[in-house]
């Protein structure tokens, strides 16, 4: 049984961790709640933590795994605010083992049938200060095509630790979804003036873009909107151990 406002705040999360690929700071779910303190926000995730639903990777910045959702089909809050359970089975995502193996910040969707795809791995990305563009695509990584989806996808080493708070870490593989659109929130590759490339936040403020650390001792960086393209946007990572 979950009550209304633990209801509302898992499929919050599950929302922002399928749009954006990271979890929502307790900022951001405490107001998408509307809730006076962050105080309420540890409270409902431990409570769903404690229930099956979430799990907390406590090694990691601001990373929250859906490990269920209610069934949306006949469940419905009762009239002192629960919700009621159906049998649920969570679905398992493995790394490809032909490289690899690692955590993915993006929630699992599908169970993976020993079936990846072989993706572009272009080389290092600044996490922390942008460094050249890489486009040397001599070495490739094989990926769980049920983490792709349709587009084309490259693959970058993070280096650098200006994103940590979003659970992005330095060695880190980020698997990039190709493309020139984002939305304002999301993680992008950004190309500046042809030559520096950089994994950080997007905020587009009328004609300037800003590109946003998840880490407070890094600033935010502004810039005309004629100086930055969009590569792609962060989809996955994978992480060694």
């Amino acid at each position: 049984m979950l009550t209304r406002k633990q209801h509302q705040l898992l499929l919050y999360i599950d929302e922002h961790l399928r749009r954006t690929g990271y979890s929502p700071s307790f900022d951001e779910m405490k107001d998408a709640l509307e809730l006076r303190s962050k105080s309420g926000i540890h409270r409902l995730i431990s409570a769903l933590e404690e229930r099956g639903f979430l799990r907390r990777h406590h090694h990691r910045a601001r990373a929250l795994e859906v490990l269920r959702l209610p069934h949306m089909g006949t469940d419905a809050p009762h009239a002192d605010g629960a919700v009621p359970q159906a049998p649920f089975v969570p679905t398992v995502v493995e790394g490809g083992r032909q490289s690899m193996e690692g955590t993915f910040s993006e929630a699992p969707r599908s169970p993976v049938e020993d079936m990846s795809v072989q993706i572009p791995l272009y080389g290092r990305i600044a996490a922390g200060l942008p460094i050249e563009a890489l486009q040397d695509e001599s070495a490739h990584i094989q990926v769980p095509s049920s983490l792709l989806g349709t587009g084309e996808h490259y693959a970058l080493t993070v280096a650098g630790d200006s994103m940590i708070e979003a659970g992005i870490l330095d060695g880190d593989v980020a698997i990039i979804r190709r493309g020139e659109l984002a939305d304002n929130g999301q993680i992008v590759v950004a190309l500046i003036d042809d030559q520096e490339v950089t994994l950080k936040k997007l905020r587009r403020r009328g004609s300037t873009i800003a590109l946003e650390a998840a880490n407070r001792d890094y600033e935010t960086r502004i810039l005309p909107a004629s100086r930055v393209r969009i590569q792609g946007r962060l989809v996955a990572l994978f992480r060694q151990y």
